[in-house]
């Protein structure tokens, strides 16, 4: 519908009250003149001339004319105009067409017949429709300046034009650009002020035609819902830069209204919005700096769940300098997504209590999952039956409290290649980043599950790769992280609690539980048929596929891991400790123990001749082809505990259809105090089948009740266990029984509570119970325990979980030394495994 057609019954201000000569306070005025149309390169088919009401009322414009000028000529062409603008709306005269008909055309108020140039000229809305001749106009400009004459409305001189309003004329244009207002509002009566070259917006009637660019608030671009209700459109937006990134992969910045915060809008839709910059092989637009105030011109869309609008460059501009700076909002973290997404792209600070709760993905995209509150998120099966409603009720915190910290970039810092032709010349898989350090990784300061987080520095509120994301306001880079908008307690210890350890008296002795990640003396490099992971000089690491083993790559790897392992295993400082995860070395046609005997030479090395010894295998082991590559053993320290007779293990239930035809064998020894009255006690190490596949048995399938599959599995195991157990225990005397492994269940799981019915306790969660031995998918629980009967618990004097593997950066594994351009191979114990220590302390006697 037409100007004319809305104006129809509506009280119009008459045109001689619009006011008269280029002025601030003008009524109407020109927004928008386009003299390329129809031409080569041309965005539609004809010229326009676009007039815009400032007022809330309607104007009608019977009796005016548009009239123009070449840059340097008299004025020679004009339309008159009939109709009247609503108000706030546009009012667009349809001009010449070109030679291109086939481009798109535009829906004029009115029909004239102007051709303008493409490049410069004149444009004057008169009040009147007598022509401004030479003999009218007074020469103030030029050879013919006519844009102080008091019929003369507004006036547009640009380019090279002899003429115009204010200080200069405005930018030059070409057959694909247009000048038009910064916005509809802007009038200072200076051409040079008011006006930019960009992309053509043609409107009419106070309604653009489709495609056209619409002048919308960020806020209208959001939406109260969860995409944009402007996805595909053309949108003209204006905010205040809060984030930048133009250099690792955003190639964008975030746009938030001027001074808005720190309160969220009240309509529930954002004043934030992320502008991603298209043609990522062009720097970042100059003006898209933190803090200037910018208008963007482009395209709306949804990426992943984050609204965007697409922008060139050259559609990206300074606003000016008028503007109220944005402050940050200052409110909890939203428990639900639909508060999240009212303030999805603003600029926020972080309060009250936030922690680290997940550091696994560090390593490859340099974030840092963490929950609000004081502790990290927790596995449903920790601290709750499975499919039970409080099982239900710790997801749902979970998902309440959960956010990420992003590095404001989408590198892959370990992104690797199986195919020839990326990697050239270099071994398959082949590492992409290695010239690169992921964010947040540290030796010095380091980033650990259960640590706190202080926000130092506003963050913008961010949806990526289906996380709510915190993005700092430019991009944090490793090693020294110097952007990082958080600090983050140092939680690392040197050695197991002993306050935890010694809470019912000071233990004579200790035992603990440590799973050494796969312990091979079987290297990759001597099997050709191994393939292994390949660091970023093309050096092997560890074992990838194609053979048995499945530890370092080559002795330089395993004297790495073993550094770690004996530093970690040193400080727990026990008497016996059991080990998962060591080289079955029979497999490869040596003596059984033979990692076992390697391990313990090198914590003697170490620790002092004589101090450690192992456990040697027993012969109740299933036949060699009924075992595991890895296995289960013990070490101790001869000086403080003695063995009593020969090691046992389960070993016939090994065969097919049998508790441990998928796991590895219990294996038990008797011990007791070497010195003094001391009661027996009988240590037994377990290894039960993971999670991570399904066994043979009904059941095993994964049903969705957090603990994962073979959970059948696992409860053969246990119940095989609780028979074997009482004979061994009863056949050497020992009233004391501990059981250490891992049992692959955490706490509350159906595979324990076989154990818990038969008396057992577990101490980690008894004596140590806001603590944790593991961390999956950002998810605190405990897959090891140390369970001991009624008479082991009288024992016990405390227990502790040594937070110094699950909790660090997987970047400080021996298994991805060389990984990155940062060097993080440190010889401590931190992230020696993957699983944490848990320490139990005991009296040598019970009286």
């Amino acid at each position: 519908m037409g100007a004319a057609a809305l104006a129809a019954g509506v009280v119009t201000t008459a045109a001689t009250s619009a006011g008269a000569a280029p002025s601030p306070s003008a009524a109407v005025v020109i927004n928008e003149v386009y003299g390329g149309g129809g031409n080569s390169g041309a965005a539609f088919n004809r010229d326009f001339i676009e007039l815009v009401n400032k007022t809330g009322a309607a104007v009608t414009l019977d009796g005016w004319s548009v009239q123009y000028a070449s840059s340097t000529g008299s004025f020679s062409g004009k339309t008159d105009l009939t109709g009247s603008i609503p108000a706030g709306g546009r009012f667009l005269v349809g001009e010449a067409f070109g030679s291109d008909r086939t481009l798109p055309g535009i829906t004029p108020d009115q029909d004239g017949t102007i051709a303008m140039s493409g490049s410069t000229g004149k444009v004057a809305l008169v009040n009147n429709a007598t022509l401004l001749t030479s003999t009218v106009c007074s020469p103030t400009k030029g050879a013919t300046g006519c844009s102080n004459l008091p019929q003369v409305v507004d006036f547009v001189g640009w380019g090279a034009a002899s003429d115009w309003a204010g200080s200069g004329t405005a930018p030059g244009t070409s057959n694909g650009t247009s000048v038009s207002r910064n916005t509809t509002s802007t009038n200072t009566a200076d051409n040079a002020t008011d006006f930019k070259a960009g992309t053509p917006t043609p409107g009419a009637g106070g309604t653009p035609p489709p495609g056209t660019p619409v002048e919308k608030t960020i806020a209208e671009v959001q939406g109260t819902g969860d995409a944009s209700p402007l996805v595909g459109q053309n949108v003209v937006v204006k905010g205040v830069v809060t984030a930048a990134y133009p250099t690792g992969g955003f190639h964008g910045f975030f746009l938030q209204t001027q001074g808005t915060g720190p309160e969220p809008d009240p309509s529930g839709a954002s004043d934030g919005v992320f502008v991603f910059q298209s043609g990522s092989s062009t720097p970042l637009d100059a003006d898209a700096v933190v803090g200037n105030y910018v208008q963007v011109t482009g395209k709306v869309s949804e990426f992943g769940g984050l609204t965007e609008v697409t922008a060139a460059g050259a559609d990206i501009v300074d606003a000016g300098s008028d503007f109220s700076p944005v402050q940050p909002l200052s409110i909890p973290w939203p428990k639900t997504d639909t508060g999240r997404e009212s303030i999805e792209g603003m600029l926020f600070q972080p309060t009250g209590d936030y922690t680290v709760t997940n550091t696994f993905s560090t390593n490859q995209y340099g974030e840092v999952g963490l929950a609000v509150g004081d502790h990290p998120l927790l596995q449903n099966t920790e601290v709750a039956a499975p499919g039970s409603p409080e099982a239900a009720a710790v997801v749902a915190d979970n998902a309440q409290r959960k956010v990420t910290l992003d590095d404001g970039s989408s590198s892959n810092f370990t992104a690797s290649s199986y195919t020839v032709s990326a990697c050239g010349t270099r071994p398959v898989p082949c590492l992409l980043n290695g010239d690169l350090t992921p964010a947040y990784v540290s030796n010095t300061e380091p980033v650990r599950v259960g640590a706190a987080a202080t926000f130092t520095e506003p963050v913008v509120v961010d949806y990526r790769f289906d996380l709510w994301r915190f993005q700092p306001t430019e991009q944090v880079v490793g090693p020294d992280n110097a952007a990082s908008p958080a600090t983050f307690a140092d939680t690392r210890t040197a050695a197991p609690d002993v306050a935890d350890i010694d809470q019912r008296g000071t233990a004579d002795l200790k035992v603990a539980s440590f799973n050494v990640l796969n312990y091979f003396t079987d290297l990759g490099d001597q099997d050709p048929s191994c393939q292994a992971y390949w660091d970023r000089d093309d050096n092997g690491d560890t074992v990838r596929t194609g053979c048995e083993q499945r530890g370092a790559w080559d002795s330089a790897d395993l004297a790495r891991q073993t550094q770690k392992e004996v530093s970690a295993i040193n400080a727990l400082d026990a008497d016996v400790v059991g080990l998962m995860e060591i080289e079955n070395s029979a497999k490869f046609g040596h003596d059984r123990d033979a990692a076992l005997a390697s391990l313990v030479a090198s914590l003697n090395a170490k620790a002092g001749a004589g101090t450690w010894a192992f456990v040697p295998s027993s012969t109740d082991l299933p036949p060699l082809d009924q075992q595991d590559v890895i296995t289960s053993a013990m070490i101790y320290k001869p000086a403080s505990v003695m063995r009593v007779d020969r090691s046992r293990a389960l070993g016939d239930q090994s065969g097919d259809g049998q508790a441990f035809v998928n796991a590895r064998e219990p294996i038990a020894q008797t011990f007791k105090a070497k010195y003094g009255k001391g009661d027996k006690f009988l240590f037994v190490v377990n290894h039960f089948k993971s999670k991570g596949s399904p066994g043979p048995f009904p059941g095993d399938e994964d049903t969705g009740d957090g603990q994962g599959s073979s959970v059948t599995s696992r409860i053969l195991q246990a119940q095989a266990l609780r028979d074997w157990v009482p004979g061994v225990a009863a056949e050497y005397g020992a009233k004391a029984v501990v059981m250490a492994g891992d049992y692959n269940s955490y706490t509350k799981e159906d595979p324990l509570d076989v154990l818990y019915k038969a008396g057992y306790t577990d101490v980690g969660s008894t004596f140590d119970p806001n603590s944790y031995s593991y961390s999956f998918s950002g998810l605190s629980g405990s897959l090891d325990h140390i369970l001991v009967n009624d008479y082991g618990l009288r024992m016990s004097t405390g227990a502790d979980h040594w937070n110094i593997n699950s909790g660090e950066s997987v970047a400080l594994e021996y298994s991805r030394f060389n990984y990155h351009a940062t060097d993080f191979h440190d010889p401590g114990p931190y992230r020696a495994s993957d699983h944490d220590p848990v320490v139990l302390g005991l009296k040598a006697f019970v009286k």
